[in-house]
């Protein structure tokens, strides 16, 4: 699976933006996917998961109530809603896959539990 994440840009605190993460492949419809984001001198953490079906989801506590994770399987795309963003969602935000049918997403927030991952897409949300 190779994934191509889009839809960054430069927003002012309390705007919104939906990033879109497009993949590859015949065999998106059975995999989990993730978004995660770095933003400068941090490390890489979690921000959103969703199952194969789009049933189950999760969310980093820092994001919840403000990101929507979703995904459209005929469409080979995984989407972020961000809204009421603020200055320290800045990062370089990056999608990712991994091959499961699992309803739950236990272990989904790490980053090692991933076997594919986007080139990034930076977002910028100015005070």
């Amino acid at each position: 699976v190779q994934l191509q994440a889009s839809g960054g840009g430069l927003v002012q605190a309390g705007g919104s933006l939906r990033l879109s993460c497009a993949a590859s492949g015949r065999t998106f419809s059975s995999h989990a996917l993730g978004w995660f984001r770095q933003a400068p001198g941090k490390e890489r953490e979690f921000v959103a998961a969703i199952n194969w079906s789009g049933g189950s989801t999760d969310y980093a506590d820092s994001v919840k109530g403000r990101f929507i994770i979703s995904r459209d399987n005929a469409k080979n795309t995984v989407y972020l809603q961000m809204n009421s963003l603020k200055p320290e969602d800045t990062a370089v935000y990056y999608c990712a896959a991994r091959r499961t049918y699992a309803t739950t997403l236990y272990g989904m927030n790490r980053d090692r539990a991933y076997d594919y991952w986007g080139q990034g897409t930076q977002v910028t949300v100015s005070s």
